[in-house]
């Protein structure tokens, strides 16, 4: 599996970033697709800036190399599920398998934003380590909220859903 193209990321991010993968995106794209994903196209890695790309004001935590954006992921037979279009015109498979992803990011990392939490994260998946006022005690923001019961396209097979192997990405991001 890997990222493309190339991310600069701080080792906390690729720790959560690794979990995500393997428990999260792996898994959701074998119970929706009965494949893995083997790729990842990112939006923004590193990248010294304010928030939202502001020239003023808080810094983005892509500027410490904490934050990923993720755009896309392409399956193992070559198909592209895009956050932009996937999201909420895509198939139910796509909707289940990205809506999944997110709700696993949720778990995985301190703020994480998508389509519907604002207009700068309309087309990707915003993840960070930030751990803010809202985020205290343990709490991750996550924007938009997943909701129960909002995954299920098809009904995972027990059988072939425990025989998931994850495989961890390699060569795919320059460490900080």
């Amino acid at each position: 599996m890997k990222i493309t193209p190339t991310a600069t990321l701080g080792c906390p991010l690729t720790a959560s970033l690794d979990r995500w993968i393997n428990n999260s995106v792996q898994k959701a794209a074998y119970r929706q697709f009965r494949q893995q994903v083997v790729e990842i196209k990112q939006m923004s890695s590193y990248s010294c800036r304010g928030r939202n790309g502001r020239r003023r004001g808080p810094l983005s935590e892509h500027s410490f190399g904490n934050a990923l954006d993720v755009a896309s992921f392409r399956l193992s037979d070559g198909h592209v599920i895009t956050v932009l279009n996937g999201w909420s015109r895509g198939t139910a498979r796509e909707q289940a398998f990205l809506r999944e992803a997110f709700a696993g990011a949720c778990n995985e990392f301190y703020t994480v934003l998508g389509p519907g939490a604002d207009r700068h994260h309309a087309n990707h998946f915003h993840m960070d380590l930030l751990v803010s006022n809202v985020t205290k005690g343990g709490r991750h923001f996550c924007q938009p909220r997943p909701r129960r019961g909002l995954f299920a396209a098809i009904e995972a097979d027990p059988q072939t859903t425990a025989s998931i192997k994850p495989t961890p990405f390699v060569g795919s991001s320059t460490h900080h």
